[in-house]
């Protein structure tokens, strides 16, 4: 199993508490990526194509992931604002795009609408949306096998569960984030991405983050007014294609761009290479918008 999804991460202690986050210095455009559930720093999923396009990036973990505290933000918003001060102290006054992932869709979007002189655009994949997310039965059951002192075991569980059964138990996982059924739900998804899913399965951890992320609804404030690039497969499994369709209709300027992955994994997919060089593209046009 690869460990290539793994990365050093630092620790910065700020006024909310300690935010564990990695740094990755490369070229002169910064990116700000905020991970979903089950992620935290140190697994850098779906960045591969910044990485070679030559972008630096920050992403934090999450509250309740990895070192993070908790408490760092009681709040979508406030964990914005946590953000945006970690940004001060690394020297940071301007991201290309904030990139948010699923769970870190909301704190993306808060991202831009309060730190509008931080953030130049906003890249939102599979993104949880201003809609309710997730559905009761999802909450309960992830409040039972998610919530501390739980789970590890749970985790250990899914690994031991990978260990013997190898890419059939892949295939189970796969069946849950995707509206498809059968060969429908993991089509498109090669042996490379085969080996990288169960590398990030084997590396997934949920702390007290995703017990955080069950919190009923994302903040709702007044969106900002930057560029945004939304991208969702029809077939997300995980958070449906709602969320997306919700965004592009909230966010002045956005542009929805419809992956043909088979679920939640936007990455996965025959036409990810093309949305990828749609998404540097988009990088790197003019911001057009005022502060």
């Amino acid at each position: 199993m690869t460990t290539a999804l793994r990365r050093p991460v630092e620790v910065r202690m700020l006024a909310d508490g300690p935010i564990e986050y990695r740094f990755e210095r490369r070229g002169p455009g910064v990116l700000l990526v905020l991970h979903g559930g089950h992620m935290r720093a140190g697994l850098a999923l779906g960045e591969e194509a910044f990485a070679a396009a030559g972008w630096t990036v920050l992403a934090p973990s999450r509250p309740g992931y990895g070192r993070t505290a908790p408490r760092a933000g009681d709040s979508v918003a406030g964990f914005a604002d946590a953000v945006r001060a970690l940004c001060d102290e690394l020297g940071i006054a301007r991201v290309a795009a904030v990139v948010g992932i699923s769970g870190g869709g909301p704190t993306a979007v808060a991202l831009a609408a309060r730190h509008p002189g931080l953030v130049e655009r906003l890249v939102l994949m599979s993104a949880v949306g201003p809609l309710p997310w997730p559905d009761r039965l999802t909450r309960l059951g992830g409040r039972l096998v998610f919530r501390p002192g739980v789970e590890a075991v749970t985790w250990a569980a899914i690994r031991l569960f990978l260990r013997v059964g190898g890419r059939r138990a892949l295939h189970a996982l796969l069946a849950g984030v995707s509206t498809g059924r059968g060969v429908a739900a993991r089509a498109g998804i090669g042996p490379a991405d085969e080996e990288m899913l169960l590398a990030l399965f084997g590396a997934m951890r949920s702390g007290r983050g995703f017990i955080q992320d069950l919190r009923p609804g994302p903040d709702r404030g007044r969106p900002g007014r930057q560029p945004a690039l939304v991208i969702a497969s029809r077939t997300d499994g995980g958070v449906p294609f709602a969320h997306a369709e919700a965004l592009t209709a909230a966010l002045p300027g956005a542009t929805l761009v419809v992956s043909r992955a088979a679920g939640h994994f936007v990455w996965c997919s025959p036409d990810w290479p093309a949305i990828a060089e749609r998404i540097d593209a988009f990088l790197r046009s003019p911001p057009g918008r005022d502060d």
